[in-house]
């Protein structure tokens, strides 16, 4: 089991994530912006961070750019899931320091399979 933070703003992304996750033994913390997001993840030390690329405010982006840079949380996997689906948004969400980036809607079996190997890692 890992502690996961989620940062997504829609609802309905939240819940299905949510279940998928806490139904695979994980522990998960959700954030509905950015900020918050990276708050929770210094408060909690999670095993691993699933973002959302548009949010209100800073962008998934700027956030895992903030907590790759950042000495407390640089370590801690990002995957970033988002409806951002062109090659050069994966790119770019690669090279903020993201662990992963996976494109909406994820097949549950996927996510998690990514998950499980970032977590083992980590």
């Amino acid at each position: 089991m890992a502690r996961i933070v989620l940062i997504e703003d829609s609802p309905t992304d939240r819940a299905v994530f949510t279940q998928w996750l806490e139904k695979a033994g994980h522990e998960v913390l959700v954030a509905d912006n950015a900020e918050d997001g990276v708050k929770l993840v210094h408060e909690c030390a999670p095993q691993l961070v699933l973002m959302d690329v548009v949010l209100p405010g800073m962008s998934g982006f700027q956030a895992t750019r903030g907590l790759k840079r950042d000495a407390a949380t640089k370590d801690i996997p990002v995957i970033i899931v988002s409806t951002k689906a062109m090659d050069t948004d994966r790119a770019w969400g690669l090279r903020q320091g993201a662990s992963d980036y996976m494109v909406k809607p994820p097949r549950e079996e996927e996510l998690l399979a990514r998950i499980n190997e970032l977590v083992a890692v980590a």
